[in-house]
C-alpha cells in the first residue's frame, strides 16, 4: 500500500482515494497513478537523472572541456544560430532555464572567453549571447566526447529503434510552437 508521502509525490496506488482520506470534496479528485504507472514514472525520472549525470560527468571530467551539460547545450544552440548569436531571453527558452539562471551561466562562460554578451542587432536594446571562436573550438572538442557518452549510456543500451521511438514520444509532450530546434536528420542516416 502506498504511503501518504508517495501518494502526494507521485500518485496513490490504484483504487486508493485522496491522501487526506476525506473522499468526495468540492475540488476534482486527482487522477492518481496506478502502481504500474508509478513504476514507469519513477523509472523514467531515475533514468533521466542518471543519464544527465553521466553525460555531464563525461564533459566535466575531461580537463580540456570542463563544461556542464547546461553549458554544453548553450554552446550547441549558439553554434546552430545565425551568426552564432541568440537573444538572451530566447536562449533561456530554448535551454529551459530561467532568465536569471541563464544570465549566471553565460557570465561564467563569458569569463572563460567562450561566449560574449553583445547588443541585440535587431533592436539595439536587448542583449544577445554570441559564441566566440574559442567557444566554437571548445565545442568542436567537446562534441565527440558528448556523442561517445550519448552512445555508451543511451543508444547502445536501448538501441536505435527505441531511441527513435523515444524521440517520437517526447515530441508529443512539446507544446505547440515550442522554442526548440529538433533538427532534421541528414538524408541516408
Amino acid at each position: 500500500m502506498a504511503t501518504t508521502d508517495a501518494m502526494v509525490g507521485h500518485g496513490a496506488a490504484e483504487g486508493q482515494g485522496a491522501p487526506d482520506g476525506q473522499g468526495a470534496r468540492e475540488q476534482q479528485e486527482p487522477r492518481w497513478l496506478s502502481a504500474e504507472e508509478q513504476v514507469a514514472w519513477r523509472g523514467f525520472l531515475y533514468g533521466v537523472n542518471l543519464l544527465w549525470e553521466r553525460l555531464g560527468d563525461a564533459l566535466e571530467q575531461d580537463p580540456r572541456i570542463d563544461l556542464t551539460m547546461g553549458e554544453y547545450e548553450i554552446l550547441v544552440r549558439l553554434s546552430e544560430a545565425p551568426e552564432r548569436r541568440i537573444r538572451m531571453s530566447d536562449l533561456a527558452d530554448q535551454v529551459v532555464h530561467s532568465r536569471s539562471r541563464l544570465t549566471h551561466t553565460v557570465a561564467r562562460l563569458e569569463k572563460r572567453g567562450i561566449v560574449e554578451r553583445v547588443r541585440c542587432v535587431a533592436d539595439g536594446r536587448g542583449r544577445e549571447a554570441r559564441l566566440t571562436d574559442a567557444g566554437m573550438d571548445l565545442l568542436r572538442s567537446a562534441a565527440p566526447v558528448h556523442v561517445a557518452s550519448v552512445r555508451a549510456h543511451l543508444v547502445d543500451v536501448i538501441g536505435r529503434e527505441d531511441l527513435l521511438e523515444l524521440g517520437r514520444i517526447f515530441a508529443k509532450t512539446l507544446p505547440e510552437g515550442a522554442p526548440v530546434r529538433l533538427g532534421t536528420p541528414p538524408e541516408n542516416s
